[in-house]
């Protein structure tokens, strides 16, 4: 009976949990309480809704980590189910170093942790504004958020190369126009590395005019920064589109291919009472 439960357990708080109803049930309340904690730690930092509110952002925050703390705990406790962490203990301890676990643990920790802590009014705000990155955890519980893991993590590579590209840029950018503009304005361009600055402005097309160019040299370095930089900034956007129109292809193809019956080995459609739609 206890494996039967955990099998349903792990079926509906990990493997189907967006096809379940009472997944979609579950991952829809974590995500507004998710939410709501990032509000929360927003709401916190202004210092007249933090005297008036304090004790209700404490009892919600405190309420927040006791449910999440539980759910990792199921988590870790229904994982064996999956027979990557069938292990009672290596299993668990792989799954807990997955990078969705890992993510889990991080956003408790520190309240877990509070009681050891040194309570200095730093550490204690520090803590709570950690809940902001709680929103991390959303990607657990949302398809669309999935889909774009699985796309980031198929494109890696690629969107890898092209930030290589953007950092060779930014400092061969930034040390030719060290040497153009520093004997002109030294305060400005003092070095290679405060010269970066410029070269973030300039190949993200922001231009806030706090260093500006002014010689012949310097202007020509500029004006080629920009023109690549523009291109470099778009190669990343053009790397997800394609992914993510392969990913649909992907999915595409696999709700076309037939779906295969577990027991007999042969086609769904194939089998007696199933003509398709629309026949009897």
């Amino acid at each position: 009976m206890a494996g039967i439960t955990k099998a349903r357990v792990y079926e509906i708080v990990e493997s189907r949990i967006l096809e379940h109803p009472v997944g979609r049930l579950i991952a829809g309340t974590l995500i507004l309480l998710i939410l709501l904690n990032v509000i929360a730690a927003v709401l916190e930092t202004d210092a007249t809704m933090f005297q008036t509110y304090g004790r209700l952002f404490d009892l919600f925050a405190e309420l927040s980590v006791f449910v999440f703390t539980a759910e990792y705990v199921i988590r870790v406790w229904c994982c064996t189910e999956n027979p990557l962490y069938s292990d009672p203990v290596r299993g668990r301890l792989r799954y807990m170093a997955t990078p969705v676990a890992l993510i889990d643990l991080l956003a408790i920790a520190p309240f877990l942790l509070l009681p050891i802590l040194p309570l200095t009014h730093g550490t204690f705000q520090l803590i709570r504004f950690l809940r902001i990155f709680w929103i991390l955890k959303i990607s657990h519980y949302s398809r669309s958020l999935r889909t774009f893991g699985r796309v980031f993590s198929a494109k890696r590579g690629e969107i890898f190369m092209a930030f290589f590209i953007m950092l060779v840029l930014l400092i061969l950018g930034s040390a030719l126009i060290f040497f153009a503009e520093h004997d002109a304005q030294p305060a400005k361009f003092s070095s290679v590395i405060a010269s970066m600055w410029w070269g973030i402005e300039t190949m993200a097309t922001i231009g806030y005019g706090d260093m500006v160019p002014i010689t012949p040299l310097g202007k020509f370095i500029a004006g080629i920064v920009a023109l690549l930089g523009v291109g470099l900034f778009a190669l990343p956007a053009g790397i997800f589109a394609s992914g993510f129109v392969e990913e649909l292809h992907r999915k595409e193809n696999a709700d076309a291919s037939p779906k295969i019956c577990p027991h007999c080995g042969n086609s769904l459609q194939s089998l007696p009472g199933n003509h398709g739609p629309g026949k009897s």
